[in-house]
């Protein structure tokens, strides 16, 4: 009977993981799967985002609030025109955009899925520039356009079912006690090392697209080693911790250099984008 019951279990978590859809993030050509819907996902973040609004206060600089919303919005049409040439005119779509600056002097931005985006104050001070600016909006912006949020719940849905069926398979082959617990530590250090590296992966994916992003708005991506260069500055040069959710800022620097080739295909220095100026990319 415990035989089959773990059978049972490993069953139904290859159901769940196999009842998801595939999905391929633009720029990069990476598969997905993903086991929540974008209904779904947009639903719990509104609900998120318009809690967040109601507490945060609006920043009363005019001028700056006002960088933000033009670069943002000049950086939403460009990816909005991008995914309509490139078949995904549905994805497109369903983004409200929405750029928002608020009172905090935390060095920060974020973008909800569904392109709802907010700058903290205390960034300005380091972006120094619009084209700077431009760099963190497209990574932020990235992050939604890649359904990261929507492949992070997805992961924790397959890691609670691989760390259910673990319990289940000790318990029935007869492991004591002890060495249940000693088997469940082991698994959630390992679960984490993997979430970690995955947020690593994701991190690293949003900054290419987003100097893409950035170079299709017209800004130069260029600009980017000087700004995580000053954010080095500041952070003294990030984690290398293998449970770091962020690459390291010279581990960054080192890889923006080397998308720099790609992002400058589709700058063109104006910020207008054209035809002719975007290219259809085939996934491999």
């Amino acid at each position: 009977m415990k035989t089959i019951r773990v059978f049972l279990l490993s069953v139904v978590a290859i159901l769940l993981v196999g009842c998801g859809t595939s999905s391929t993030v633009p720029i990069t050509g990476r598969k997905q799967n993903l086991l929540v819907s974008d209904e779904q996902v947009l639903s719990l973040s509104n609900q998120q985002y318009q809690q967040y609004i109601r507490q945060a206060k609006a920043s009363t600089n005019t001028a700056n609030t006002a960088m933000v919303k033009r670069v943002g919005q000049k950086l939403a049409n460009a990816v909005v025109q991008y995914l309509t040439q490139n078949g995904m005119g549905a994805d497109a779509r369903s983004y409200a955009w929405e750029f928002n600056l608020v009172q905090d002097k935390q060095v920060n931005a974020f973008c909800m899925p569904g392109g709802k985006i907010v700058v903290f104050e205390g960034l300005l001070p380091v972006t120094k520039d619009e084209a700077s600016l431009a760099i963190v909006l497209g990574h932020e912006i990235a992050h939604a356009v890649a359904k990261h949020s929507a492949e992070r719940i997805s992961n924790e849905y397959k890691s609670q079912y691989g760390n259910a069926i673990l319990g289940v398979a000790a318990k029935a082959a007869g492991a004591k006690p002890g060495m249940q617990q000693l088997l469940a530590i082991g698994s959630s250090l390992g679960t984490q090392l993997w979430t970690s590296g995955f947020s690593r992966k994701q991190e690293s994916e949003a900054d290419r697209m987003g100097l893409v992003f950035a170079a299709m708005a017209g800004y130069d991506p260029h600009v980017a080693v000087t700004f995580w260069q000053r954010m080095a500055q500041m952070t003294g040069g990030g984690s290398s911790s293998l449970f770091a959710d962020h690459p390291s800022d010279a581990k960054r620097m080192k890889d923006i250099q080397g998308w720099l080739p790609e992002a400058m295909k589709y700058y063109k220095g104006n910020g207008v984008i054209t035809n002719k100026s975007i290219k259809t990319i085939h996934f491999k």
